[in-house]
């Protein structure tokens, strides 16, 4: 802020010189007292002047309605919703969002550096303010083939950027506890640059939970249960309560939720399609459920706006104050958060749903053409088993947690798998993309329930190799051939012909079309993998495959380089 700007935000702030914007007749929900107070607010530049009777060279009638901070998502991947920056931008902010805490993991295992540098600029072409932390795990895991490796000297020049908060989520928390050096490398350059360290942590309890704490980890968003939400809090981390399109652990978590832990609690969505954000909502849907919940709403709020700040160090947001960022979003009530305008650093930015800035889009030439396939045929399929007693992924319902099973499956003359249409227990695989490796990887999945085709994508947490699945060898060729084909995305097939698909020409992992037509493209895609494919009602087709190369998440997964134990940090073999 240059002097002239403090001049004359203080002399708006004293009544010395009229407002540039007043919103007068609000319900101003302080987050600080956890009062509601009507009253003015008064805007001068970016910034809240004060809360007060004053004159503005414009005048907005709130209406009586309730004025909130704008609200902060503490932790989302952009590219899970299959959009740009710029329109993900447009998506959320008429639901009141006006700053994300975006972790980029998901092109930078893809495109490296590159996909970080596109996401920073396309970030310019929208009002919310996309604060990006740089990913820590790239690879994820050293188990399987990603677009790039980003070590500690990868991160040193993008760290001190202005935009990186600091190191994304620490998937390796094996790798932290066991305190190996080059994960120590990874922590010390965020740790050198006095910047944070995000968290995710499923299942680590004890020693180990400490030992992941001691690095000061600063949060974890994998809490399924209030036991584990309560040892986290307990050893000073923040928990931030996830209700995205895969997981829903909200409902869960906020019985956790007291007046005395309340504090440290923060509400993200992970991973948002659009079809949840246009049928939903963003933090709009996350407060409904938190008051349903029974949980009181300024309490929640407090929750989307200040505790998100205060968490990520963003100290001129999160709250209705003087010298405070003007993020500004007006409620109908606070039962169903129904947003009618947002303010972002000033400026009115959305009403009633509709988002009022015009967008620029950048240019996305520098992160098509990822996918890179060698060698491929139906052949690599192949997998010649001795024994038909094999290890299966089971699919639990609602999550990307699996479970690792045994099954027994019938083998023809030559070892290969012989289908049966009566159990459900199909063929899946990993196809590696980046580095033309040729790598396949085949394994089982049981609870998919497809009956028909194939369906394959490029998006495949988190090295985001292709992931196919199908009845036959020969319906999963012509998919991944298909999908290479389109650049990436997403492909249905049945009977050797392409049913629906959407290409995905951002990284193949995001669309370059609106969130509506994303929307469409899945509504279509999931209509056609239950009515054509057969696919379990019980199952969601796009975002739980594509969790099934997750080897992070117990407690089996399938990478391109073979079937991995989670819960053991191993390769196993197919046959149990």
């Amino acid at each position: 802020m240059k002097k002239e700007e403090l001049k004359k935000l203080i002399d708006t702030a004293a009544g010395r010189i009229p407002a540039d914007v007043v919103i007068q007749n609000c319900k101003i929900v302080n987050v600080f007292s956890g009062k509601i107070v009507e009253g003015n607010i008064a805007i001068c530049g970016d910034q809240i002047a004060g809360i007060g009777d004053y004159e503005g060279k414009e005048v907005i009638d709130a209406g009586g309605r309730y004025a909130a901070p704008g609200f902060i998502d503490s932790h989302i991947h952009i590219e899970s919703a299959y959009v740009s920056p710029e329109e993900i931008g447009r998506l959320l902010v008429p639901h009141g969002g006006t700053t994300i805490i975006a972790d980029p993991h998901e092109i930078v295992n893809v495109c490296g550096i590159r996909g970080l540098d596109y996401m920073m600029e396309a970030a310019k072409g929208t009002k919310l303010d996309i604060k990006y932390v740089l990913p820590s795990c790239v690879p994820a895991t050293p188990f399987e083939h990603a677009g790039a490796v980003i070590n500690a000297p990868e991160m040193e020049e993008p760290i001190k950027r202005d935009g990186i908060l600091g190191l994304g989520e620490f998937m390796n928390f094996p790798g932290v506890i066991a305190a190996d050096e080059s994960v120590l490398d990874k922590l010390m350059t965020a740790k050198e640059e006095g910047k944070i360290i995000d968290g995710h942590g499923p299942g680590i309890t004890g020693k180990e939970l400490n030992a992941y704490a001691s690095a000061r980890i600063l949060a974890d968003h994998e809490c399924s249960t209030v036991e584990e939400m309560e040892d986290r809090l307990e050893r000073g981390m923040y928990i931030l309560l996830r209700q995205g399109s895969a997981c829903h652990n909200l409902r869960t978590l906020i019985k956790g939720v007291t007046p005395e832990n309340s504090r440290r609690c923060l509400l993200c969505s992970d991973d948002r399609q659009p079809k949840t954000i246009l049928h939903e909502g963003h933090l709009d849907n996350h407060l409904r459920i938190c008051v349903e919940e029974g949980l009181d709403p300024v309490t929640a709020i407090r929750m989307a706006t200040l505790n998100a700040a205060e968490c990520f160090r963003l100290y001129d947001r999160g709250a209705i104050a003087p010298g405070y960022r003007a993020d500004i979003v007006l409620l109908d009530d606070l039962n169903d958060f129904h947003v009618n305008r947002v303010w972002i650093a000033g400026e009115l930015t959305a009403e009633e749903g509709r988002y009022l800035p015009e967008i620029q889009f950048h240019d996305i030439s520098s992160v098509k053409g990822s996918v890179v396939v060698k060698d491929f045929s139906k052949e690599k399929f192949k997998m010649h088993l001795k024994s038909g007693h094999v290890n299966v992924i089971g699919i639990l319902p609602g999550g990307v947690v699996t479970k690792k099973e045994t099954a027994d499956i019938r083998l023809d003359e030559n070892g290969e798998f012989i289908r049966d249409p009566e159990t459900d227990i199909v063929k899946v695989a990993v196809v590696e993309r980046h580095q033309g490796t040729g790598n396949v990887a085949c394994g089982f999945l049981k609870g998919y329930g497809i009956r028909e085709g194939a369906v394959a994508l490029s998006v495949a947490h988190d090295s985001h190799n292709i992931i196919v699945v199908g009845v036959s060898d020969e319906e999963m060729e012509f998919a991944v051939n298909s999908l290479i084909a389109q650049e990436g995305g997403i492909v249905l097939v049945k009977e050797g012909k392409v049913i629906e698909s959407m290409p995905m020409p951002i990284a193949g992992l995001m669309s370059d079309q609106s969130g509506e037509w994303v929307d469409q493209k899945l509504t279509d895609i999931h209509e056609k993998a239950y009515s054509e494919l057969g696919i379990s009602g019980e199952v969601e087709p796009v975002m739980t495959l594509c969790f099934m190369s997750l080897a992070v998440i117990p407690e089996v997964k399938l990478t391109d380089m073979g079937l991995f134990d989670v819960t053991t940090f191993s390769f196993i073999s197919t046959e149990a």
